[in-house]
């Protein structure tokens, strides 16, 4: 039996497709339109999913929505008549777009999806509930039949965190808190008042905390937000303006923390900003670990699982391991709205249809790759078409230019089998660098990414090194763990170098991998396994025969506002828009001294900065 996924609407669209149980593709919208985030119907994605699947349509036994749009349109009701007259402007913005689309999301949807099929029947609409889309998302492809599931976001319908129970094929959602109370909410507003963006911007606050102390956390506490020992919480809305407002916080909040909020792109990041950062991932870490020893104490199981937006939270999730309350943590790479999409399929099969789980040694994910894979023939007609100067050799060949490019210091766009399913590029869609280099990260913040120099890169290492490298035992192999560097690889700092304070800290060499070492010695590690991604993995064996070295800088393939490349073409894009030495897609290299300088673009204003 198929049956299609879907979210959309607010951010992060996807789709989703699974037959009998086994996941066969799943991708952002965003990838396909270009469009950062996009949250409109994921046509794109859900023509890919079919086509990947060998199937039309028709062939579908149900379409799940991933979230209720009536009990979300009660929650904004309730909530407006509750501050009224206050969000008047809020309310006339936003029930508009209800009237005449939203709260007819039924009609809506049928309506779209008979385009794609003229026969297609509203009777395979299906609708589940936000947060257990994003339980389901976690717990069924997991590695566990037993398992608590922990959901921590902004806000679904009502709830904004829940724990659900997983046994077997059933999942069952036991505990609540509901709209306005939301620790995803409580970040954001954080990300509003640093000047970054709400939904998008949450990951630098976390990368810009290490250069800061937790100085306002306790402040935090004491006025915004009321935490019991069990992990449940209540935030003060005194000082906050999302429920009607159109901004996060509010002029108490600037009173509060005795500064207004940071303009965005308009005005250096200080001490003060860093603080706030530290702040507030030391209040999230707080509250996360409230909620797991409490859970750990009420269930018997060893298994836990996260998604959510903030389950994103390397460094919280980092805690969490290190806390040793649950024996085994597993995480949806997925995690935020995209993930609804696949667990709304997966709690369809499962819950709906009381069908019985597959159970891989590891999981069901296939280490995220679900998205597009290209042929060596697609490849080379698409660069061709670019105007790509390249040369085909063999997977051998490959492998070993890569391999001595970046031993030799160069910036390489990698692109290789099928595109990664959420945020994290994982070996598909990355661009790499030498770790050991001291100036790696700063250049590619600044000349390939174009982005703030302070933003931390991740490692990519071999599974079988990893614990030689960093003090970490196990998994990460969606880069959703924070630790540290192993000690045998740090330096000490000297005392002048330890009385340094915010972005100075920056330029101090903490490691023999210095690239993908942040300011308090973490970092953000991705364990490669042969069994998922064997390109990626001989390549960083290979680095690691040249250098002794078995660790790769991993980022995103894109620019900064850009969503993570999707086709050979996006990756001669980019390549051409910066100063990427080197690309690799499939089979074929191309050396940027070798192309048409007239190919040399600067196409950075086509997107939002994110």
């Amino acid at each position: 039996m198929w049956i299609l996924g879907i979210s959309a609407f607010y951010h992060d669209s996807a789709a989703a497709l699974i037959h009998d149980g086994h996941i066969v593709a799943a991708a952002q919208e965003e990838r396909f339109t270009r469009i950062k985030h996009d949250p409109g119907f994921p046509s794109h994605a859900i023509d890919f999913v079919l086509k990947f699947g060998g199937i039309e349509l028709s062939d579908v036994k149900a379409v799940v929505f991933y979230d209720k749009p009536f009990l979300k349109f009660e929650r904004l009701i309730e909530s407006y008549l509750g501050t009224a007259p206050r969000g008047f402007a809020s309310f006339s913005m936003a029930m508009p777009v209800w009237l005449d689309e939203k709260l007819f999301l039924k009609r809506m949807l049928l309506k779209l999806f008979q385009k794609k099929s003229s026969d297609f029947s509203v009777d395979k609409l299906r609708f589940c509930e936000h947060h257990f889309s994003h339980a389901a998302s976690a717990y069924y492809p997991s590695p566990f039949d037993d398992a608590v599931v922990l959901t921590l976001d902004g806000v679904g319908e009502w709830a904004t965190t829940t724990v659900a129970r997983g046994f077997k094929q059933q999942l069952k959602i036991e505990q609540e808190l509901h709209f306005p109370h939301s620790l995803g909410l409580l970040y954001s507003a954080f990300t509003y008042y640093l000047g970054f963006k709400v939904n998008s911007g949450e990951y630098k606050v976390m990368g810009l905390a290490p250069y800061g102390e937790p100085k306002y956390a306790d402040k935090v506490f004491e006025h915004l937000i009321d935490l019991k020992a069990d992990g449940s919480f209540r935030l003060n809305m005194r000082y906050f303006n999302y429920i009607t407002g159109l901004t996060m916080t509010n002029a108490r909040f600037d009173a509060l923390f005795g500064q207004p909020r940071r303009e965005p792109e308009s005005q250096s990041l200080t001490q003060f900003h860093m603080d706030m950062a530290a702040s507030v991932q030391k209040v999230t870490e707080t509250v996360v670990l409230t909620m797991t020893r409490a859970l750990a104490q009420k269930y018997d199981t060893a298994n836990l699982c996260l998604a959510g937006g903030v389950a994103l939270n390397c460094v919280a999730n980092g805690k969490i391991r290190r806390d040793g309350q649950f024996k085994n943590i597993w995480i949806q790479p997925a995690a935020g709205d995209a993930g609804g999409a696949l667990g709304a399929a997966l709690g369809y099969w499962h819950q709906v249809m009381k069908q019985p789980r597959l159970m891989p040694l590891k999981d069901q994910m296939q280490g995220a790759y679900l998205g597009p894979q290209y042929s060596q023939s697609q490849i080379e007609q698409q660069l061709s078409e670019a105007g790509a100067q390249f040369s085909a050799v063999s997977t051998q060949e490959m492998i070993k230019a890569t391999a001595q490019a970046l031993a030799q210091g160069k910036a390489v766009g990698w692109f290789q089998g099928r595109m990664e399913f959420g945020p994290r590029a994982l070996g598909g869609r990355s661009i790499l660098g030498d770790p050991r280099s001291p100036t790696m990260q700063k250049n590619l913040n600044l000349k390939v990414k174009f982005r703030e120099s302070f933003r931390p890169f991740a490692p990519s290492v071999a599974a079988d090194a990893v614990s030689e490298w960093f003090d970490f035992e196990g998994d990460s192999p969606y880069m959703l763990m924070v630790d540290k560097v192993h000690p045998k690889h740090c330096s000490k700092m000297n005392a002048e170098e330890e009385a340094l304070f915010g972005i100075e800290k920056l330029n101090v060499q903490r490691s023999t991998i210095p690239a993908i070492t942040h300011v308090d010695y973490s970092a953000r590690i991705q364990t490669v396994h042969k069994e998922t991604n064997p390109a990626y993995y001989a390549l960083i064996k290979q680095f690691e025969a040249l250098t002794g070295c078995p660790v790769l800088v991993n980022t995103s393939f894109n620019v900064r506002g850009e969503p993570i490349v999707s086709t050979p073409k996006d990756a001669f894009r980019c390549f051409m828009g910066t100063d990427l030495d080197l690309l690799v897609v499939g089979n074929c290299l191309m050396v940027k001294s070798e192309q048409a300088t007239a190919l040399e673009k600067d196409y950075r204003e086509q997107y939002a900065l994110d």
